[in-house]
C-alpha cells in the first residue's frame, strides 16, 4: 500500500499526480489541494478553480485582486447580447 505525502495515511486507492517533474502520491483530492493548489495573494485560500492572475500572482477572485491593487479584472466575462 502507498502512503499518503500530505497525512501520512497508507491506503490501498492511494493516486500519484504529476506535477512539474514531479510525482505526488495522495490518499484524497483534499490532500492533493492542499499540497498543490496554489494560495489567494490576498485572502491565503487555495484557488481550485480557474482563480485570477495578473503579472505571475493568483488570486482566488476578482474581489481579491482588486483589494491588492489590480485593475481590469473581472470573475466572468460581459454578457454578449444575442444576435
Amino acid at each position: 500500500m502507498a502512503v499518503c505525502e500530505v497525512c501520512g495515511n497508507e491506503y490501498d486507492k492511494c493516486f500519484s499526480v504529476t506535477s512539474q517533474g514531479r510525482s505526488h502520491t495522495f490518499d484524497s483530492f483534499e490532500c492533493a489541494i492542499h499540497a498543490l493548489a496554489p494560495s489567494c495573494a490576498h485572502c491565503g485560500c487555495k484557488v481550485v478553480g480557474h482563480g485570477v492572475e495578473q503579472n505571475g500572482v493568483t488570486y482566488c477572485c476578482a474581489a481579491c485582486a482588486r483589494q491588492e491593487g489590480v485593475c481590469g479584472v473581472a470573475d466572468r466575462a460581459e454578457a454578449v447580447a444575442a444576435r
